[in-house]
């Protein structure tokens, strides 16, 4: 809202400073800042407010240490994280760019599903919360939604670089020039993977043999993955959320990489120089991203070690969306195994857990396990690590992860 209200003063008054408005740069900045200050100031409020309602976790019988310290400390904490990622996104991002209008749906969708699993759990006292067929059936509304948005919608294209034309330094690509080194706009199921020609590849190449026109049938791959995009991180995410600071720290390190990406892929100098596809309006995303980090920082505030609230699936489902949707939206979604390892160890301790007990259970009799207890953070703390030492080794995982995910760009 601030965007256009200050557009407005540039064109029509020419105010000293307005002009500011228009840096995707100093919007991100001004919204990080505000996050932040939503997210330490008035979270604390939140969470008071959360435990004056006595909107608090309850036990499990987990069998592991420090869990009955944890009764009653205040969940659904999400809300701080959603709240201190919309408010700043509604006044500095560009709100008629599809790709700040899809993350805000993302946001709120997922964050209605957390918000009535954990009602379920809290309010109605049954510990199994929303049925999972409800929660995938949400999670496939939301991948059919950025999938269909994704492909039909106008503006959202990509533009290539002219054959004939390499320039090699920054300097040799300006805005006013840009048509001699880059094609027009263009619809297109393009992604970025590494080790492939110039780190693309084109969805619609796996239906090759469907004809002449099998361009046009590229939405049968490209919104089917979009939806197993969204269920798997979300998931991930959810999964990921359990021991203080675990979540909220690994997806802010995720969410700043992504950052990287937005804001490289939606300039067309970096992107030519870097030799990264030039998504036009992407870079948008960033103002949003800068929310989301700022959020995520500031929860951590209140969420490490020893929590004073927790972010309940409200929190870890909506992380989970946001983060698929901008790798999708950026072209970076065959990176979320690297870029996402930490969710993805996650999910997988928890398959394989589960699929071993059940083969050994109807093999031998008795079911065994491959892990002391999944997820995998969970078998760390039965082997007695503390989780502060757990959770800063997976930070240190997520760096590296995240490092290598930069990395694999330069590879070809």
């Amino acid at each position: 809202m601030l965007y256009y209200l200050f557009q407005f003063l540039e064109d029509n008054y020419q105010i000293p400073g307005a002009g500011l408005f228009q840096f995707i740069t100093f919007r991100a900045a001004m919204a990080v800042i505000l996050s932040l200050l939503i997210s330490t100031i008035y979270g604390k409020r939140i969470i008071n407010y959360l435990r004056r309602k006595q909107v608090g976790e309850t036990v499990r019988e987990l069998g592991l240490e420090g869990q009955t310290e944890k009764a009653g400390t205040p969940t659904m904490g999400g809300i701080i994280i959603i709240l201190a990622t919309l408010i700043p996104v509604l006044l500095f991002a560009a709100l008629d760019n599809i790709y700040i209008i899809l993350l805000i749906v993302a946001t709120v969708w997922m964050g209605a599903i957390g918000f009535v699993d954990d009602y379920i759990k809290i309010f109605k006292k049954d510990k199994e919360g929303l049925k999972g067929r409800f929660k995938i059936l949400g999670q496939i509304g939301l991948g059919i939604i950025v999938g269909v948005t994704l492909y039909f919608h106008p503006d959202v294209t990509i533009k290539e670089k002219l054959k004939d034309m390499q320039p090699t330094r920054p300097e040799f690509v300006v805005q006013e020039d840009q048509q001699h080194f880059f094609k027009e706009e263009e619809k297109s199921t393009k992604t970025t993977i590494p080790m492939f020609k110039n780190n693309e590849f084109d969805y619609s190449e796996l239906i090759a043999w469907a004809g002449d026109n099998y361009k046009s049938y590229a939405w049968i791959i490209f919104i089917p993955l979009v939806i197993l995009i969204v269920t798997a991180v979300s998931n991930g995410a959810n999964l990921t959320d359990g021991i203080d600071g675990l979540a909220a720290g690994s997806s802010a390190i995720i969410v700043l990489t992504l950052g990287i990406f937005a804001w490289v892929s939606g300039n067309i100098i970096f992107s030519d120089y870097l030799n990264i596809m030039y998504i036009p309006r992407a870079g948008e995303i960033t103002v949003f991203i800068a929310a989301f980090v700022g959020g995520l920082v500031g929860f951590l505030w209140y969420n490490a070690y020893p929590a004073q609230v927790f972010m309940g699936d409200t929190g870890s489902l909506t992380i989970g969306g946001i983060i698929a949707v901008i790798a999708i939206a950026i072209r970076k979604e065959l990176l979320i195994p690297i870029l996402c390892g930490i969710f993805l160890a996650e999910n997988l301790s928890v398959v394989l857990q589960v699929s071993y007990f059940k083969f050994t259970k109807k093999k031998y009799g008795e079911g065994r396990r491959i892990f002391l207890m999944s997820p995998l953070h969970h078998h760390y703390q039965k082997k007695g690590y503390h989780e502060s030492k757990i959770v800063t080794r997976f930070w240190i995982v997520g760096i590296v992860l995240a490092i290598v995910t930069i990395v694999t760009l330069k590879v070809r």
